[in-house]
């Protein structure tokens, strides 16, 4: 943590060069100079002058004035045939010239930035109601001639750019150049580099493209920020990340997710974050640890309740297939799976199973685990009669009924997670009245429970952070905590009887003499 906080530190105050002892480079302008802007499109994006179509100018443009700037841009021709469009952000300090022209534009003394207005996408799956079959069924379902482009990229328009320039003029050893922003240099005939200039696309979020259609012209809104070069490099550090992530296979939605985080966040609320998600790596792991651990060395199912860990193994995958289906970021969907894959293991030890050769074998039940059956089996009659399920099929109807769904295959598994959702918790409460029966908390791995009670509050934070989760599953968030809250009073209730036997299938006593005979 304390190395992370020294990283950003020197990010955003860079030694300056001391002329006396090093080769320095020096910047060409000062805060109260006068620059003239330009703001260009163009179907190329190495265009030639005479191919610029400019939308704004201005000749009295101060580096450290931020402002906002709303415009309209007609699309040509070969944009709306699903072709692209750049935007060119030309900054000069030469004076006396009329138009943009190729001396212009090649001078030492004009800096050029180049960003795409437009991009190639996917047009978003649309919802419908399933039983509205004479409307929207029929508008949204595409026709089989037009099944192959409808998966086809499309053109989206960026409604929304931000300009950056450095506004502090700092002068910089040659020698030692912060390498994410050594390309963006350009010097002048006196070999002063002039103001950089750079259009963030970090900060642009899929979920404010618009798709290109025959509407025209389309309106831009233009944000001048002003900026620091610890602020510039730290984006490019970003934007560097993002497509290295992309290269190792994750995908667009993953990154606007960190994107989000990064950009759309509180700075004071991510720093916290940051903080935080140390912590939460750390009781991930020893949660993990010692969940393992406990059912690698769990003998009998004493006083442990199959209801809740059957329910656990049964939503884990249904909630993996609902993330899935909403195409979740994968930050939050391979935990989820790994998740399923644990509770199955976990499953098999609570069966007794073994596998010999080609057959499945499954130990009897101890009579001490027939008795935690009967409780647990008792109450899982009234909750699953009398509550879940007649909650679950209302749940369900009332979404056919007033909800719009892509497919009914959609339906089914939203249906599914939100009775898991809603109702999931309910079935830890076997698992407290097995507790309440026995008078005792002894027979739980109380170690992992408290590493994921830690967890459980941490990820109420991350459940907000996160935008592209659904609202259902950030709402669960919060059940967890409920729970934990209720097992941390039985823990406090019922005292520690030693001649029962704890998580390992040993008693206190018994682990005492040992010690005594050794």
């Amino acid at each position: 943590i304390f190395h992370s906080i020294h990283t950003i530190y020197k990010l955003y105050n860079p030694e300056e060069c001391d002329p006396k002892t090093d080769l320095c480079l020096n910047p060409s302008f000062t805060r109260k100079d006068i620059f003239t802007l330009y703001l260009c499109t163009s179907p190329d994006e190495h265009p030639l002058a005479h191919s610029l179509s400019c939308i704004y100018e201005n000749n009295r443009f101060s580096l450290i004035e931020d402002y906002k700037l709303s415009l309209s841009v007609s699309l040509p021709p070969q944009t709306l045939r699903n072709g692209s469009l750049y935007m060119h952000a030309v900054l000069t300090s030469l004076k006396n010239f009329k138009e943009i022209t190729k001396e212009v534009l090649l001078h030492r003394s004009t800096f050029t930035a180049v960003t795409p207005l437009t991009r190639y996408a996917l047009k978003e799956t649309k919802a419908f109601n399933l039983l509205n079959t004479q409307t929207d069924q029929q508008i949204e379902k595409p026709s089989k001639n037009k099944k192959s482009s409808h998966n086809r990229p499309v053109t989206h328009w960026k409604p929304k750019i931000t300009l950056n320039i450095i506004s502090e003029p700092l002068s910089l050893s040659r020698k030692a150049l912060p390498a994410e922003i050594a390309h963006l240099f350009k010097l002048n005939e006196r070999t002063q580099y002039l103001p950089i200039v750079y259009i963030s696309e970090v900060r642009q979020r899929l979920k404010d493209l618009w798709p290109v259609n025959e509407t025209n012209p389309m309106p831009l809104e233009v944000v001048y920020e002003p900026t620091s070069i610890g602020k510039l490099r730290f984006m490019l550090i970003i934007e560097g990340s993002l497509k290295s992530m992309t290269k190792m296979g994750f995908t667009e939605s993953d990154s606007d997710d960190i994107k989000g985080i990064f950009f759309d966040t509180n700075i004071y609320l991510l720093l916290v974050t940051i903080f935080v998600t140390s912590f939460h790596v750390l009781f991930d792991f020893l949660a993990f640890k010692n969940d393992i651990q406990f059912w690698r060395k769990r003998k009998s199912m004493e006083g442990l309740s199959f209801s809740s860990l059957l329910w656990r193994c049964v939503s884990q995958f249904v909630i993996t297939l609902y993330l899935l289906d909403n195409k979740t970021s994968y930050l939050v969907l391979i935990p989820s799976a790994i998740g399923t894959v644990i509770e199955l293991w976990k499953l098999k030890k609570a069966l007794k199973i073994e596998i010999k050769g080609f057959r499945l074998t499954f130990k009897g039940r101890t009579e001490a685990e027939k008795k935690t059956d009967s409780y647990d089996s008792t109450f899982m009659k009234y909750l699953s009669l009398y509550v879940l399920t007649p909650l679950v099929i209302g749940g369900a109807v009332y979404s056919i009924l007033y909800t719009q769904h892509k497919s009914w295959y959609s339906w089914v598994i939203q249906s599914a997670a939100n009775g898991v959702y809603a109702f999931g918790f309910l079935f830890m409460f076997p698992q407290l009245f097995i507790n309440y029966k026995l008078k005792s908390v002894a027979h739980l791995p109380w170690r992992a429970f408290m590493y994921k009670a830690f967890n459980t509050f941490i990820d109420d934070l991350f459940a907000f952070l996160i935008t592209s989760l659904p609202t259902a599953h950030r709402v669960a968030a919060f059940r967890d905590d409920i729970v934990f809250i209720i097992y941390l009073y039985q823990r406090w209730l019922y005292p520690v009887d030693k001649t029962r036997v704890n998580e390992f299938g040993e008693k206190a006593d018994e682990k005492s003499e040992t010690k005594k005979t050794k």
